[in-house]
Formats: C-alpha cells, structure tokens, sequence
C-alpha cells in the first residue's frame, strides 16, 4: 500500500475510472505497430491498456514500492519494460525500440519538464496524449498575448500543434487532488527547439516586466550591446523595439534567433 504521504511527494494522483480510460485509448488512436512511452506508470491500469495494443510499452515509475505490484499487473504482457527510474534522469533517447507516441497521466509537478524534454529528446515521438494539472494544459496551448502565454508555451508551439482536448473530473483520481485536470493533445510538426533559441525564449521571459530587449540584457552572460542588436531585430520582424515576450509566435521567436545569429 502506497501512503497518503508518498503520493503526495510524488505528486501522484491514480486514474480509476474506465470510462476516462477509454477516453485516453481514443484518442491515442494505438496501432499494432506503436511503441508507447507511458511516464507515472502509478497502479498500472492505463500501462495494461497501453500494452494489449500496442507493440510495445516503456512504463517509468520513480516509485520502487509500486514497482512490485506493476510487474504482477504486467505479467501477462511480453512487450512491456518497467523503467523504475527517475523520468528527469532517465536517458530517454536510449529506449530500445524507438516510441512514437507518450501516453501517460503525468505527476504533476514535472508535467511540463517531462514535454518538453520528450519534444527535445525522443524525436521519434509524433503524437502525444498526457493528463496534466489544467493550469499546465492551458499554458502549453495558450496563445500569444494571452496571460497564461510563456516560455513553455513557445518551447511547445516551435515543435508541435498543441490542444487542450477535454476537462478531466477530479473525481476520476484517487486520492481526489485539489486541482483540476485536462488531456492535453501533441502532434509534432519539427523538430524541438535548438539550444541558442531554447536559451533566447527563456532569457525573454525571465523578466515579465521588462521589455523582451531589456530582458535579453538582463541575462547572465548578456553579449555586449544585445539590447540594441535585439530592438533592431524586433523592427526587422515587423515589432516595435519596445515589445515584451508574449507578443512573439513561435515563428517570430524563430526569426529573431536568425536576426541574432543565434544557433
């Protein structure tokens, strides 16, 4: 039995309902030929689902006290490889036989590190299918200009189309969490973002305050004289040299690494 405590360290929240079960099968739109990538494998009912459809499944758990009752549920399934490991700390790319699809009910608080690290690192994977916290949702998806609108919205958006698909009832996890829960669809059009312009979009949003030029000067290790180089650049994209972060696309943040000579 997994404590009350220990769930909420991990911010694990269980998935008991078949019906939203069914849900997440769909929209997966599994084939045979599918290797899946399930992250908080928890009591194993959505890794069971994963694995009587598709080729194979790669279940990470980071809790050992579950890894026991995971291997007993997964028994009767040849094509599944319990990971119990740290999903932050796992060389994902390595996985033998390469995942195109993450389908999980990802713990809460690394939500959104584990997208975006499975965008940078696991270019096989075209589709993704997770439950995350609603806040983490509509911050992936959100759109510029828009309050919820930041470095992990771009970060998600140079990569893939990004849409919140449904509301998840909190009633649908035990224990009951104390938030609410979206799915969240990905469907990857490129490539992830390269390191220059992964470090331009967080040195633009690290300041929200400031203008996105005035930001980039505030970086450590700023290059001499990036305020005015990126207020050019801003007018050269068709922005005036006094605009934030949020007003910029994924395209547009693009454009500006180019203007930069940012690799």
């Amino acid at each position: 039995m997994v404590s009350a405590r220990r769930v909420r360290e991990l911010g694990q929240n269980f998935l008991v309902d078949r019906n939203i079960l069914d849900v997440i099968e769909r929209l997966a739109e599994l084939s045979p030929d599918d290797v899946v990538v399930e992250i908080g494998g928890g009591l194993g009912v959505l890794s069971e689902r994963l694995a009587a459809r598709a080729r194979h499944v790669h279940v990470v758990e980071v809790d050992a006290t579950l890894a026991e009752s995971l291997r007993e549920t997964l028994a009767p399934y040849d094509n599944v490889t319990l990971h119990v490991a740290d999903a932050l700390g796992l060389d994902l790319s390595s996985l033998e036989s390469a995942p195109d699809k993450v389908i999980a009910n990802l713990p809460y608080g690394i939500a959104a590190t584990v997208i975006l690290r499975t965008i940078d690192e696991l270019v096989s994977v075209t589709k993704w299918v997770v439950m995350v916290q609603r806040e983490v949702g509509e911050r992936l998806a959100a759109a510029p200009g828009t309050s919820a609108y930041g470095a992990p919205s771009v970060l998600a958006q140079l990569a893939c189309e990004v849409r919140v698909l449904r509301p998840v009832s909190r009633t649908v996890f035990r224990p009951v969490p104390n938030v609410d829960s979206v799915l969240v669809g990905l469907e990857r059009r490129g490539p992830g973002p390269a390191p220059g312009l992964r470090a331009l979009v967080h040195d633009a949003f690290a300041h929200r305050r400031k203008t996105l030029a005035g930001s980039l000067a505030l970086a450590p290790q700023a290059p001499a004289g990036i305020r005015e180089r990126a207020q050019a650049a801003l007018q050269v994209i068709g922005h005036p040299p006094d605009q934030r972060a949020e007003r910029l696309s994924g395209a547009e943040f693009r454009r500006l690494a180019e203007e930069l000579g940012i690799q």
